[in-house]
């Protein structure tokens, strides 16, 4: 067993050129390390008003759990808007985004598969 307390968890800056991130900042706080499980990643990520992630996609599962603010979440087929206590399940392969684009903070849980490889299919 382990227990995490958020308030001693760094937050660290994602680094925002030539990633996969665009916009504003993004801040990430790792839940679990790679020896804390051996079947999933979890961590926080905290999106900036005008932040979010490029348009990409995993080879695993992806849940976002909303947890502060309100963003967006997008697919090349629509544009969901999220909100704290929004539960998002992406499938693996799915070309999407997530973040804050607009004027607005967010901030959500992100879990995978541990060893899910992403890919970026935007510039």
């Amino acid at each position: 067993m382990k227990k995490v307390t958020m308030s001693n968890v760094p937050k660290t800056k994602v680094e925002m050129t030539g990633g996969l991130m665009t916009g504003t900042q993004v801040w990430a706080q790792a839940i679990l390390e790679s020896e804390d499980s051996s079947d999933f990643s979890f961590g926080i990520r905290a999106f900036d008003a005008g932040a979010r992630t490029k348009f990409h996609k995993h080879t695993g599962d992806q849940i976002l759990i909303i947890t502060d603010g309100t963003g967006a979440v997008g697919t090349d087929n629509e544009t969901l808007t999220v909100v704290e206590g929004d539960v998002i399940l992406i499938p693996a392969g799915e070309n999407h985004f997530h973040g804050a684009p607009d004027a607005t903070s967010m901030a959500h849980i992100t879990i995978q598969k541990k060893g899910s490889v992403t890919e970026q299919t935007e510039a």
